[in-house]
């Protein structure tokens, strides 16, 4: 069984051979995932419900993806486009419309996974500074402190940090956190690593903050 992880996305394709089996293959990524095949059943999708990131196809029965951007936007979630074609008017327009990304149709599906993951986890570092108990993290710095004094973190250790401090008071599978850390550059987090760095982190913060073990389920941020 593969656990939902906390991101939902809203994709939006109308070739329904590619969606199928990107739903699938997202789903199986533990991802919360809306299909609609146009601009119509996306904009019903989105009543009554919040998503992370928009996978948006460029071309659409009803008009173009980037119509959908401003609702996307509104409830603060980062977008991503497909495009079948490499564009440029296309991408300058998406970017200066506000996407965050864009893939190139056809795409291979690990460079596709590689680039959402990169999205959300830099939707994570939103905002100047997040605290958890004493902890305060500088996202432009990409520094952490403790009542002001700097932890010495290594990159992981650091954005290990930075999800749990964004998901506080919630549980964690290591799937989901080993998900998360998957570097946009394919640099993978090994299970055994995760168990070192959740030590490390933990010795590193002492007091100030707990990272609790939640038997058969994953981890738990809390403060003390």
């Amino acid at each position: 069984m593969i656990e939902k992880n906390t991101f939902k996305i809203l994709f939006v394709e109308d070739d329904i051979m590619i969606a199928s089996g990107l739903v699938y293959a997202l789903e199986n990524e533990g991802f919360f995932v809306s299909h609609a095949k146009d601009i119509a059943s996306a904009q019903k999708a989105a009543k009554g419900q919040k998503y992370d990131l928009g996978l948006l196809d460029i071309g659409l029965p009803d008009g173009t993806g980037f119509e959908l951007v401003s609702l996307l936007q509104g409830m603060g979630a980062s977008v991503l486009f497909l495009t079948a074609v490499d564009d440029e008017g296309n991408l300058i327009k998406a970017f200066e419309g506000g996407a965050d990304d864009y893939v190139t149709k056809p795409f291979r599906l690990g460079e596709l996974m590689a680039r959402i993951k990169s999205v959300l986890r830099r939707r994570t570092g939103q905002g100047t500074a997040l605290t958890w108990g004493s902890v305060t993290i500088n996202v432009n710095e990409g520094k952490a402190y403790v009542t002001g004094k700097a932890l010495e973190l290594t990159a992981l250790e650091y954005r290990l940090l930075l999800t749990f401090a964004n998901h506080k008071g919630q549980v964690l599978s290591r799937g989901q956190l080993l998900s998360l850390l998957w570097d946009s550059e394919g640099i993978f987090v090994e299970d055994n690593t995760l168990t070192v760095y959740i030590k490390r982190l933990r010795e590193k913060l002492g007091k100030s903050a707990n990272i609790e073990t939640v038997r058969g389920m994953g981890y738990r941020a809390n403060v003390h």
